[in-house]
């Protein structure tokens, strides 16, 4: 059947009624919306250039998840109380592979924060090349400040539900904010139980003897740095060499992003958490940031005290405010507002690369471009985690290992890979150095035409 020609105005205007039709339809959800927004906006160049993608309701499927669960987590706690937590798994499209993405335990998870992050899966996984879907995961539950004992439990009891909905062919979760090696390890236990199966496939970010792959930890913050790496050459002829850099949060992404900055010769001095940053004029010690948030789970203010003279702790500040070349956002959504992104202008950013999902806001976003500043969307620039978790489902469907240096060449590989997609994508449909429309159409393309090879399902 033959297409209609779209323009680009008459796509504009098609996207604009799509948002607001999203909008009604799924209230009270302003990280979805934000996300969803954000895509629609860069789309119509395509549909102008594609008109086959308007046709049979593409852009209205890849906004609706092919499926969401919602199931309650009761667990008992240290004193025999029965606690109750809300569990969810979006499986958001499966056009490219079996759902991949990741699991969220924290207070602030509700259903319009996971469907936000499975969205962005979607893009971010189609980036990467390889065979995966995306979705997403997790729970209110908060594992802070909790006994190994009660986590256990807790794990024991969301998987008792979960397990119905995944599996290596079907749906893969991997960990995120609030689930690491220790939770991936008690769900994964609960799994194999339940299942009386060894399918080592279904979750990612296991431990390297029993069917992890080295460099999974440390993927994402890798991936962000070359990621940026990348940008800072093609925009402005520089490496990192030198440069100093600005990093939010504590957890998996930021303690990795600061030790491959350091590996390349830059100088992170911040780190953060929900209490406040510190900033350390010599460099973060990321020996010392890692005994303290991944072995003793402290606070930042720990660090400070322990590090000596160079470094001070700013209760409930704005990293932001440090003066620095690069920043790398690697806490959470929307951490970096409109104020932050003009104090970095002013203090001569060169760079900005999204470590954590979407953490800079659209006002945000539209500063640092407008001011010139190299920027990075969280889907291309931190998907190396989802990369090397596909090349663990990879390791495990062979029943082998890869050495960290072969795990490593590939993560690189596939995040240079993506930065020239996306530069070239930008390029393509005129909107040069723009990292944003770059990222957004290339992994549209590739999940559209995908799906329409598959039908209307």
């Amino acid at each position: 059947m033959a297409t209609r020609p779209v323009t680009k105005q008459s796509a504009l205007s098609s996207l604009e009624h799509l948002r607001e039709e999203i909008e009604q339809r799924n209230p009270a959800q302003p990280e979805f919306h934000q996300a969803v927004h954000e895509v629609l906006e860069t789309l119509a160049p395509v549909l102008a250039a594609r008109p086959e993608y308007a046709e049979p309701g593409l852009v209205e499927r890849l906004c609706e998840p092919e499926r969401q669960v919602i199931f309650r987590v009761p667990w008992t706690d240290d004193h025999g109380r029965v606690q109750v937590n809300r569990g969810y798994r979006v499986e958001f499209n499966s056009a490219l592979g079996p759902y991949k993405g990741g699991l969220r335990f924290h207070p602030t998870v509700n259903l319009g924060v996971i469907k936000f992050l499975g969205f962005e899966q979607v893009f971010k996984n189609a980036l990467t090349g390889l065979g995966i879907g995306g979705g997403k995961g997790g729970s209110d539950f908060d594992p802070h400040g909790r006994s190994d004992a009660e986590v256990m439990r807790f794990c024991q009891s969301f998987m008792t539900e979960l397990q119905r909905h995944i599996g290596e062919h079907t749906d893969v979760p991997a960990g995120d904010i609030g689930v690491g090696g220790r939770e991936i390890g008690y769900l994964f236990g609960q799994y194999r139980r339940i299942t009386n199966r060894w399918e080592a496939g279904v979750l990612t970010g296991k431990g390297p003897l029993w069917g992890g792959s080295l460099i999974r930890p440390e993927a994402t913050g890798y991936g962000n740095v070359l990621f940026a790496a990348a940008m800072l050459r093609q925009q402005r002829g520089e490496d990192l060499e030198g440069q100093t850099a600005v990093v939010s949060g504590s957890g998996n992404v930021a303690i990795y992003t600061i030790e491959k900055l350091a590996a390349l010769g830059a100088n992170a001095v911040t780190c953060s958490d929900s209490s406040g940053y510190v900033v350390d004029d010599k460099g973060i010690d990321v020996e010392l940031l890692k005994q303290v948030k991944e072995v003793e789970r402290g606070r930042v203010d720990v660090y400070a005290e322990r590090r000596g003279a160079s470094a001070r702790f700013v209760p409930g500040g704005r990293v932001w405010e440090v003066p620095a070349d690069l920043a790398l956002p690697s806490a959470t959504q929307n951490e970096l507002n409109a104020d932050d992104a003009a104090t970095l202008v002013r203090n001569g950013v060169k760079a900005v690369s999204e470590g954590a999902n979407m953490p800079a806001t659209p006002e945000a976003v539209h500063a640092l471009q407008q001011a010139g500043v190299a920027f990075g969307p969280g889907k291309a620039a931190n998907a190396g985690g989802v990369a090397v978790s596909a090349l663990e489902m990879a390791q495990n469907h062979a029943r082998t290992s890869w050495t960290a240096a072969r795990v490593e060449e590939e993560l690189a590989g596939i995040m240079n890979h993506i930065h020239t997609t996306c530069h070239e994508t930008a390029e393509r449909y005129g909107a040069p150095g723009d990292y944003v429309t770059g990222a957004n159409i290339a992994g549209f393309e590739r999940v559209a035409d995908a799906m329409l090879a598959q039908g209307v399902i």
